[in-house]
Order: C-alpha cells, then structure tokens, then sequence
C-alpha cells in the first residue's frame, strides 16, 4: 500500500473528525458524522498498522481517535462523587434494608450465648469441659493478657483481618443458608462458654469491662454480615415473580456492599480492641468508647440509610454495571 498516497486521499477526514472530536459540543447531526468518521479512521489505522507500524501517522491518528471515544462513550464518573454516594447512599441503605434481621440475630446470639454461660456456671462436672488449674489461669490472667501481650498495632490488625474474613465469609455463603447459623452458634457457644467459666472464678466483672469495649461494635457487625447472608439466602428461597437466578443475582449486588462497608467498620472496632480494650483509661470511658461507636453506627444507618431507602435508592449498581436484567411479571 502507498502510504503518502493512501494519507493524501482520507486526510481531509481525518481533520474533519479531530475538529469535531475537539469540540465541547455537538449537534445530533455532527455526533452522528463523528461516529462515522470514528469508523472509518479506525479501519484507516488498522490498515495503516499491518503496512507500516512504525508510520509517523499512527500516534497523529490515535490522538483524535482518543478524544472522538471519549465523547461517543462518555467520561468516567468522578471519583470523588462516587465515593461521596457509596459512602451517603448505597452502604446506608444495605445496612438499613437488613436492620430487622440484624436486631434478631443479635436476640438469638445473645440467648444462645447466655444459655451457654448458665449452663457451664452450673455444671456438675466442669471439670470435664476445663480442668480447675485452666480455669483459674483463664480467669486468673489468659483473658485479661490476651488483649496486650502483642504490641498494639499488630493486634488491632490481626482482629480486624480476622473478623473482616469471617464477615465476608457470612455474606459470601450465606447463600447457603446454613453457614451463618453454624458461624453464629459457634461464636455464641464459645463466648457464652467463656462468660461462664469468668462467672464459675468470680470474674464476671472483668469479662465484661474487657469484652464490651469493643465486642458491642465486633459483635454487631458478626450480626449484620449474617443478616446480609440470610437475606441473600432468602432471594432464592422466595423469589417473588422473578426467576430464582435473576433474584438472587439482584439481592447479592445490593448487599455484597455490606461486606465492604463492614471492612471499615471492623476496622474501627479492631482499633478500640488494639488501643482502648487494654489501656489504662477508667473503665467507664473505655465501655463509654465502645457504646459510642456502636451509637454512631447506628445513627448511620437509620438517618442516612432510611433517608435514601424512602428516597428510592437500593444499592443496586446502575443499569451499564449491572448488565442486561430479563422481563419480569
């Protein structure tokens, strides 16, 4: 192919689209010539490129090209504003959409981990379940120890990516129905466990100065990741007039958020675990510090999550995101 020839006969299009491409506005009629230019041009500079790929001509078309995609595709949305409506709209809402469920997960971890106390305090043979010299070490100084023998940092983060992983998992397989009832169990049976041998060595005071700091948000957010499993649990289970995959393909893009934003909130819980629990503050701040991220959570959810669920907002991602969706009854 003759390239000077081949440049001389298209390159009052190539102008043409570079001219229109640099414009801030178009008119219908100029966005559809542009489209058409963009087609062309882009054949030009793939036969340009299997002739001569080291043409001078290739960059000088790829530039126009560039600009003509951007105005036929449109800008990416900003950052910033993307992330103001994930952290004012879509993360309140998939925690306000699951408020309920949380509430009666955590009334049933409560009951389960209460009967489990009551039930090693007044064992008959607790000796079998932990020998008398382990639970006078437990009791003694394992508990209270557990909380500053690592250095603060390296603690605070070792809880939080353990919990973060945990709640992932409860949102991820959820979906099965029976991971976050054995999670759950398991949680309540082992915290219950260890209230009751604290109480049996008469220091149920000290489980709790040291366990409500920050188990009140910990625990909670064990809760929420549940309640998003369940619910996604549920989309199949009760699909309503849409087809069970279609269902359950919507409820996981609303509330897979909860895991993200659960990353975050754990991660403040981790810090008052790390920095807060084992301090020298008095105990009534340090509870008093645990109460009030709990709070805040809370407040977060209910006023800005219930403001954007009334608003009509469900987390969902936007239709280009979400892809094609089929027609429901």
């Amino acid at each position: 192919m003759d390239i000077d020839a081949f440049i001389a006969v298209h390159q009052h299009e190539w102008d043409r689209l570079s001219k229109l491409a640099s414009r801030r506005r178009l008119s219908a009629a100029e966005a559809d010539e542009m489209l058409r230019l963009y087609e062309r041009t882009s054949t030009h500079l793939s036969m340009i490129r299997a002739a001569e790929p080291d043409s001078p001509v290739v960059p000088s078309l790829s530039a126009p090209l560039g600009r003509a995609r951007a105005h036929l595709t449109g800008a990416g949305e900003n950052v910033f504003v993307s992330s103001a409506y994930f952290f004012t709209q879509t993360l309140p809402v998939a925690f306000y959409r699951i408020r309920w469920l949380t509430v009666i997960l955590g009334a049933a971890f409560i009951a389960v981990a209460l009967a489990f106390a009551v039930w090693t305090v007044n064992h008959p043979q607790i000796d079998l379940l932990m020998p008398a010299e382990d639970r006078q070490a437990y009791a003694g100084t394992e508990f209270v120890n557990y909380y500053s023998e690592h250095p603060n940092s390296s603690f605070a983060a070792q809880v939080w990516t353990n919990n973060a992983w945990i709640a992932a998992q409860e949102v991820a397989f959820g979906v099965t129905g029976v991971f976050v009832p054995f999670v759950l169990f398991i949680n309540a049976q082992g915290l219950g466990m260890a209230a009751g041998v604290m109480a049996e060595q008469g220091e149920a005071s000290t489980f709790w100065l040291y366990i409500l700091p920050h188990g009140l948000m910990e625990i909670t957010a064990i809760f929420i990741a549940g309640a998003a499993g369940l619910r996604i649990f549920w989309a199949w289970v009760a699909p309503g007039q849409m087809r069970r995959s279609a269902s359950l393909a919507a409820e996981g893009r609303k509330l897979i958020t909860v895991a993200f934003g659960l990353v975050l909130v754990l991660l403040i819980s981790g810090v008052v675990e790390g920095f807060v629990t084992p301090s020298g503050l008095p105990h009534w701040l340090r509870i008093g510090i645990g109460a009030a991220v709990l709070a805040a959570y809370w407040t977060y959810t209910l006023v800005l999550g219930g403001r954007a669920y009334r608003a009509g907002v469900t987390g969902d991602l936007g239709k280009y995101d979400a892809g094609a969706v089929e027609l429901t009854a």
